[in-house]
């Protein structure tokens, strides 16, 4: 009832809606595995992720296996957590000489933000998604979503986008002075003034340094600096540097991390520690790579040397920070594996080096009355910078030797005009640094957010990582802000995560957290609600009306008329005369379909496809949004559909059981010649057959040995595989000797993972695609490697 947009008021999602878990990938049956295993168990042993979320998943787990298990004696434990930062030997010892307990707490924060955010999030993205997708038809993006983590995100986008919008070019002048002695390099000296606002000023200053040739030499400091070696590696300094330094997106770095992490070659990449652990064994971790081409001089000298005490960082109490756990070389992790990795161990070994040491001199000048200085700077140690060689000082030209009092000549003293510069739009590295900052989302989820406001067309990754606000993302947060500016501002969030954290202390209660939370936005919806006529005031300004939006396209059943296409997302068909909007299959492309028609409703009907290598099938717009029949569900198409007699439904084109999926009938495109082909109506399984043939019919009658229905075909002349030179044969295509090299199983290109098992049960219509799978035909399938299964589904 509550999954219904059209049933529900957005508003009773915040209370009234009872939440289930279920599971993710229904497919792998993971709960079912886990009873099968636990069956008959005396205790079991918990080998998450050591973190909140890790926790969380260790109570589902029990859920799931506890009812099956053997019920312990007395007081006695059968429940242990072992808590462990990387798969190695080491570890994995370690972790289970010590075990403990799950905790409850930290899994409860987790349920409390799932549920928030579940319940925050849909109502407030039904609402404006059903609200301006009805009005606009060139918004460009499937759903308009709200979060209470995505919204603040893309808030500084735009914060930062109206700045760059709002900057005023200033002019400023500086003055720049040229010096050499006898046959040296001239040397570009600074003013120490800087900078003025006002040309003539600049110009009188250019004039009193004009009054002399000379320039005196007022003092010469010479400073021994050091830059700081780093702290140890967390999870948001890692994602920094891969969006700055690699080109990686916070997802697609966060993926790759956790690769690296389940083969073994670092620790847990999900930590806010910058500290190592007192007990941390960093001569083990680093003489790991004293055999690594590209490190192992650097590292068997500070092996020899002795490592240098990395900094105090910060211990969060989590994980350690992140480290190689062995070497590795780029053959074994692919290249964004390796540059990764690279990274992570030119990182640790940093850490562990002495800082780099460099003299800094600089020299004073007086020309007339205006003081100039250059500084320049020579390398004493490089320290860290051996190994991370793109930290390291710049080589510049040496300054030349003198001492206070000795006189250079002017070559020149100019007047440089200049203008300000407006801020350029945030990086990734940028927001994820500010979104720490102010506590939007955590380690795990900050790629997750930004991920999510560049799927939702709200910015753009430009070049250089750099992301710029489109124009949807633009109206909705300045809508926001003359709504209410706390639903963007990061600041409620900020304070909803310092709760949710009170809770993983044991120092909060979990119910009383989550009601005083949703009583919150509960109000601030209906404030919402009620006010959205300013939003929209906005929205008018940027976007075009449905109605004006889209070119003619098929026939309206109720009033003839055509239909018009809105290609921009989501994809729909309008009429402007009925000022109804009908939806579509999405991430495909829409055609005529020979101009045929419902018979049903009379809307001409329309095919979609997802391409000249995937699956296509026609169906009828209304239809599509009003199931006919009680046994069909919104979103079905013609080859689920099950009229009777209709020639373009699934009782007269189903030929068969899928020979993948438990529900899926497979169903003869007419559209595919003269590449013919059926393919299933719930997964991507495509049959391509009889090729080149001249016309391919689906038969009343049926199989007598598998039940499929029968198929007429009609050959050809020259490509007809009958004997005598015939050309129409009728068969069955799992069972008919002349068919079996003419039948070939392939899986259609999709375009979206949406497209894939919808669920519900098989719709086989009367006496049709009742046929059994066909046996020993092809290649067995093979069985799914469960353990495997469970490790992704955890990982």
């Amino acid at each position: 009832k509550y999954n219904s947009w059209d049933k529900v008021d957005p508003a009773e999602l915040f209370s009234k809606a009872p939440t289930e878990k279920k599971e993710a990938n229904p497919k792998l049956s993971m709960v079912k595995f886990l009873q099968v295993e636990a069956r008959g168990c005396d205790c079991v042993v918990l080998w998450l992720d050591c973190d909140k979320e890790g926790e969380n998943i260790c109570f589902e787990v029990l859920d799931a296996i506890q009812p099956v298990m053997n019920k312990p004696q007395g007081n006695e434990r059968n429940v242990y957590r072992a808590k462990f930062s990387s798969i190695t030997d080491t570890d994995i010892c370690k972790a289970m000489e010590h075990l403990g307990e799950p905790n409850r707490n930290e899994a409860l924060s987790v349920d409390a933000r799932q549920e928030l955010d579940l319940r925050i999030g849909c109502a407030f993205t039904r609402f404006q998604t059903k609200y301006f997708q009805g009005k606009y038809g060139n918004l460009d993006s499937s759903l308009i979503s709200f979060g209470p983590c995505q919204t603040p995100t893309l808030g500084f986008c735009v914060e930062r986008h109206d700045k760059i919008q709002s900057f005023k070019p200033e002019m400023y002048w500086v003055i720049q002075a040229k010096v050499f002695r006898g046959k040296e390099t001239p040397i570009t000296l600074d003013w120490d003034r800087v900078r003025v606002f006002d040309r003539e000023i600049g110009q009188m200053f250019v004039n009193m340094a004009k009054t002399t040739r000379d320039a005196l030499v007022e003092s010469v400091s010479k400073k021994e600096k050091a830059k700081q070696r780093p702290l140890a590696l967390n999870t948001v300094e890692m994602l920094r540097v891969a969006s700055s330094a690699l080109g990686m997106g916070p997802q697609h770095a966060m993926q790759i991390a956790e690769r690296l992490y389940t083969q073994g070659y670092i620790s847990y990449p999900r930590t806010e520690t910058t500290h190592y652990p007192e007990n941390f064994d960093l001569k083990g971790t680093l003489r790991q790579q004293a055999n690594n081409c590209y490190w192992a001089e650097t590292v068997k000298a500070l092996l020899a040397e002795g490592l240098n005490r990395p900094r105090k960082g910060v211990d969060a109490g989590d994980h350690p920070p992140i480290t190689p756990m062995r070497s590795a070389s780029e053959s074994e992790l692919g290249s964004d594996g390796w540059r990764l990795y690279e990274y992570i161990t030119r990182h640790f070994i940093a850490t562990v080096s002495h800082d780099c040491r460099f003299l800094q001199t600089t020299i004073s000048f007086r020309v007339g009355t205006e003081g100039f200085c250059c500084t320049g700077k020579t390398l004493l140690s490089p320290g860290f910078t051996e190994v991370m060689p793109w930290q390291g000082i710049p080589l510049e030209e040496a300054l030349p030797a003198c001492e206070r009092g000795d006189a250079f000549t002017v070559e020149e003293v100019k007047l440089l005009e200049k203008q300000t510069s407006p801020p350029d739009y945030l990086t990734e590295a940028e927001l994820i640094t500010l979104m720490e900052k102010h506590g939007i989302g955590t380690d795990a989820s900050i790629p997750v957010h930004i991920n999510n406001i560049c799927q939702r067309n709200y910015v753009t990754v430009e070049s250089g990582r750099k992301l710029q606000p489109t124009n949807l993302g633009i109206v909705l947060v300045h809508g926001y802000y003359k709504i209410d500016v706390e639903l963007v501002l990061p600041t409620i969030r900020s304070a909803v995560e310092k709760q949710l954290n009170l809770i993983s202390l044991g120092k909060a209660n979990f119910h009383q957290v989550l009601q005083h939370t949703l009583d919150i936005f509960k109000r601030k919806f209906h404030y919402f609600v009620d006010s959205i006529a300013s939003m929209d005031e906005l929205m008018e300004v940027s976007f075009s009306p449905i109605a004006a939006t889209g070119k003619h396209h098929s026939r309206c059943g109720k009033c003839h008329r055509f239909l018009k296409y809105i290609q921009a997302k989501p994809s729909r068909l309008h009429c402007s005369h009925c000022d109804e909007t009908y939806s579509l299959p999405q991430n495909g492309a829409i055609k005529l379909y020979k101009e045929l028609r419902c018979p049903l409703d009379e809307f001409e009907l329309v095919l979609w496809t997802s391409g000249p290598r995937g699956k296509s099938y026609p169906l009828c717009p209304y239809c599509y949004s009003n199931p006919p029949f009680r046994d069909m569900k919104k979103g079905m198409g013609c080859n689920e559909c099950t009229h009777p007699s209709c020639p373009h439904s699934l009782n007269s084109l189903g030929i068969g059981q899928c020979v993948e999926c438990e529900t899926g009938v497979l169903v003869f495109d007419p559209s595919s010649g003269p590449k013919w082909r059926m393919a299933c109506n719930r997964c991507n399984v495509a049959v391509h057959f009889f090729e080149h043939a001249h016309k391919v019919q689906v038969s009343q009658d049926s199989c007598e040995s598998c039940d499929a229905s029968l198929v007429m075909v009609d050959f050809h002349k020259a490509h007809s595989p009958l004997l005598d030179g015939e050309t129409q044969h009728t068969g069955c295509v799992f069972c008919d000797a002349v068919f079996q090299d003419l039948v070939e199983l392939k899986h259609a290109t999709m375009r979206h993972p949406m497209h894939t098992n919808r669920g519900g049960g098989a719709r086989r219509g009367r006496g049709r695609g009742r046929g059994r799978r066909p046996g020993g035909r092809g290649n067995p399938k093979k069985p799914k490697d469960k353990m495997a299964a469970l490790a992704a589904y955890f990982v």
